[in-house]
């Protein structure tokens, strides 16, 4: 099992230049967790494509349903005390800490290609290149 951020699960359904890398990542490890703002995150996400006339309404109840289907059972709340410890050190949003505080949690990676989260984790984070590359 492996934490994963909302730009993974993003790049999963979303085409891009890391698509075929978050499907490789998914090929890799099936079992993905997430901390439950991955839905609000994506929304947001969605909702930007929607605006931008990139999706249409329907793509993206179809994505969300995909979407918590891939983490359906490993969704999990994290404390306000571990996030807020992580965001006063470091400069990453108290979102992101989200994620690395459930990595922690579980005692398994957080896979990102945000490169603030992993300069500031080295511990907790892992590169999605360098996970799909072991």
């Amino acid at each position: 099992m492996i934490v994963v951020d909302t730009n993974l699960i993003g790049c999963l359904f979303l085409p891009g230049e890391r698509s075929s890398q978050a499907e490789a990542a998914l090929a890799k490890d099936t079992e993905w967790a997430a901390p439950l703002v991955w839905r609000s995150e994506l929304r947001n996400v969605l909702a930007y494509y929607l605006r931008k006339n990139l999706l249409r309404v329907s793509d993206t109840h179809q994505i969300m349903q995909e979407a918590t289907r891939i983490v359906h059972g490993r969704e999990y709340t994290v404390t306000s005390l571990q996030v807020l410890n992580f965001v006063a050190d470091s400069t990453c949003s108290a979102y992101d800490c989200e994620y690395v505080a459930l990595a922690q949690d579980l005692h398994i990676p957080l896979i990102t290609a945000d490169k603030q989260i992993l300069a500031q984790f080295p511990d907790t984070a892992v590169s999605l290149d360098q996970f799909i590359a072991n």
